[in-house]
């Protein structure tokens, strides 16, 4: 942390202030808010998984810049990177489940008085534990690809090989 203050050009407690452990720094949560906001535009008629799915494919389009493959930007490769990194690293693996947990909390939290009852809030927990599940799976591929495949793609088949092809209302899913 000492070494990051120093190539940041701060002070050691401002980098504490804004990353409380060394783990923080590499998994920051950029998703949560992001799902949280498509969940909640989504019309409560369509099925639970497909409007978490739909949310979790939109979100990896925005923070992937659409994803393409064959143009991999900086930020991809700073994604990519991150995602190699908590694969091989104990410490960021039980951080990222940690994060898991928390946006599964978003979701539920998205979906505001339609989770109002506990069986309500299970099946929500539930579906959106699953889900993530799924999108984990992608990810993980996704980094042992090099990033050569379209991000929201396989996270859209990981879905769908999970819930069936009505999962994610994407058009056909690679």
């Amino acid at each position: 942390m000492t070494d990051i203050a120093e190539a940041a050009g701060v002070s050691p407690m401002t980098v504490y202030r804004h990353f409380p452990t060394k783990e923080d720094l590499v998994l920051v949560d950029q998703k949560g808010p992001l799902v949280a906001e498509r969940i909640a535009a989504t019309s409560p008629a369509q099925p639970l998984v497909r409007r978490i799915s739909g949310a979790l494919v939109d979100a990896a389009a925005t923070l992937t810049g659409g994803g393409r493959p064959d143009d991999l930007a900086a930020g991809d490769a700073f994604l990519l990177a991150r995602l190699r990194l908590m694969i091989s690293t104990p410490a960021l693996r039980a951080r990222h489940l940690d994060s898991h947990y928390a946006l599964q909390q978003a979701i539920v939290d998205a979906l505001g008085d339609e989770v109002a009852d506990p069986d309500a809030e299970f099946r929500a927990r539930a579906a959106a534990g699953a889900c993530l599940a799924a999108m984990h799976t992608a990810l993980v591929r996704w980094a042992e690809d090099d990033g050569r495949t379209e991000l929201p793609g396989l996270i859209a088949q990981a879905l769908v090989a999970a819930f069936g092809a009505d999962a994610v209302d994407i058009g056909p899913a690679g």
